[in-house]
């Protein structure tokens, strides 16, 4: 399989992937933030004013086809920023929340953040349900998975709290009640769990790699490993792996990350030859009880159509 999986034809800055099964199409769709790489205007405009891209595959994930951007989310006027969908199958409805910032913002700091809550049948019409209430108003980055009894956690990155990995409660992916932090210590953000071998897992980004936490149960996290956080050797793959989602079906599972090709030593991460961004998939493993990521070993995706959740519990 070539190397990168994906690049956005468009502005070149596809970042942040979801992959989830499109049940009407019957195809895998990625649903990315599309950065605007090539885009003019000061400092950090670029990564604002961002639209959800869309690609999609007919063969497993092995080639992927830009397909244009998710419209209908509009829900005030103005051209605004959507950030790091999370996309989220139940009971035949897509569940989406996504973050959230008014206008297009020239800097990181000065400006709210807040994840919205969308859903569709099809990953195509969208019905808005709100602004959720979480831990603060600099909240991004949600990941949902069902807990044993039925109802449903939230993890985000709330940024006014150490931008440390806060969750949240809820019976019905509508109203969600907060629990508090549960991944402190350093900053990081988008944080992705699953269950694999038979243990759920937690990976978050700290601009150094995807640190790697353990769980039996979704209450107590411990710390595991670090993955992505060595370059690798294919084309596009010579640096750390950046918010990854990540896919298990039976005893295999493909994380997908993206990477800034071109943010080597020397060369200044403000420029704009370093702000394109390439999506990559990896295989994961479980070796002596630590998750790993041999990412330059060839990879051929084989995902299979599915009929269930993505994130049914195991």
């Amino acid at each position: 399989m070539s190397a990168p999986l994906f690049r956005d034809p468009i502005y070149d800055g596809a970042a942040d992937p979801v992959v989830v099964w499109n049940h009407v199409e019957q195809a895998w769709w990625m649903i990315y933030t599309n950065r605007r790489a090539t885009a003019g205007g000061p400092k950090f405009a670029w990564v604002h004013g961002t639209d959800l891209g869309v690609a999609s595959s007919l063969d497993g994930g092995q080639s992927w086809t830009y397909r244009g951007t998710l419209t209908g989310l509009e829900h005030e006027w103005g051209h605004n920023t959507f950030w790091a969908p999370e996309i989220f199958w139940h009971d035949g409805i897509y569940h989406m929340y996504v973050s959230y910032i008014q206008g297009v913002p020239h800097d990181w700091a000065g400006h709210s953040r807040h994840l919205l809550h969308y859903t569709s049948p099809d990953l195509l019409a969208w019905t808005f349900h709100g602004t959720l209430k979480l831990s603060s108003d600099r909240v991004i980055d949600a990941c949902i998975y069902p807990l044993p009894d039925g109802s449903f956690r939230m993890w985000y990155k709330d940024e006014a709290n150490g931008a440390h990995t806060y969750a949240a409660d809820s019976s019905d992916l509508y109203h969600w009640d907060v629990i508090g932090p549960v991944i402190t210590g350093s900053a990081h953000e988008g944080p992705n769990v699953f269950r694999f071998r038979d243990s759920y897992w937690m990976i978050v980004d700290e601009w150094k790699g995807q640190a790697v936490y353990r769980s039996d149960d979704l209450e107590q996290w411990e710390w595991n490993n670090r993955i992505l956080d060595q370059p690798g050797v294919r084309m596009d793959d010579g640096v750390i792996g950046l918010h990854a989602d990540v896919v298990v079906q039976d005893n295999e599972a493909y994380i997908f990350y993206f990477t800034h090709p071109d943010r080597v030593e020397g060369v200044d991460h403000a420029s704009e030859p370093a702000r394109r961004s390439s999506i990559q998939a990896a295989r994961l493993d479980v070796v002596d009880g630590k998750l790993i990521c041999p990412r330059d070993e060839e990879l051929n995706i084989r995902l299979r159509p599915e009929n269930e959740p993505r994130h049914s519990p195991v």
